[in-house]
C-alpha cells in the first residue's frame, strides 16, 4: 500500500493508488507519491521530505 498526498491542500492517505477527487478539498488533484523508499524513514512508512 503506498501514501500519497493532495498537491492542492497537502491531505495524506494510504491507499494502493489515489483517488479520483481528494477526500478533504474535493477538488481533482494531483497526489504525490510520497511512499518511503529509502531506508531513512522506513518505519514512518512516508518520506517526510516531500512538502
Amino acid at each position: 500500500m503506498g501514501s500519497w498526498k493532495c498537491g492542492n491542500c497537502g491531505y495524506e492517505l494510504e491507499a494502493d493508488k489515489p483517488p479520483e477527487k481528494c477526500p478533504s478539498c474535493k477538488e481533482k488533484c494531483d497526489f504525490l507519491d510520497n511512499t518511503c523508499y529509502t531506508p531513512d524513514c522506513q518505519y514512518e512508512g512516508k518520506d517526510p521530505r516531500i512538502k
